[in-house]
């Protein structure tokens, strides 16, 4: 089993960065592919970037390509997301998670098993 923590979040202007973090506990980090997803109230859980396990492989959503760019440190246990160019629309709960397996849709969160807390981060305008 794996625990996930997100940290990183808060307040920023539209225009700014955040860096998030994804902290695990156990010793078989390096062996999860994993995934950022975010939540805005009333709307689905969207995908936002994936990260294979060697950190060589990245896939992101559309709408966040160019701004955003995840990495890990399987020596940390930790993945970040770092996010730049921020928009108001980028407003959402942010939720690291590991994926299931390596044959799970990696852009859905139905191919992912654990879950972070969740990281707020609003963008103003």
């Amino acid at each position: 089993q794996v625990q996930l923590v997100e940290s990183g979040g808060g307040l920023v202007q539209a225009g700014g960065s955040l860096r998030l973090s994804c902290a695990a506990s156990g010793r078989t980090f390096s062996s999860y592919d994993m995934g950022w997803f975010r939540q805005a109230p009333g709307k689905e859980r969207d995908f936002v970037a994936y990260i294979g396990r060697s950190g060589r492989s990245t896939v992101y959503a559309d709408s966040v390509k160019g701004r955003f760019t995840t990495s890990r440190d399987n020596a940390k246990n930790t993945v970040y997301l770092q996010m730049s160019s921020l928009k108001p629309e980028d407003t959402a709960v942010y939720y690291c998670a590991t994926r299931s397996s390596s044959y799970a849709a990696y852009n859905i969160p139905a191919g992912y098993n654990y879950w972070g807390q969740g990281t707020q981060v609003t963008v103003s305008s």
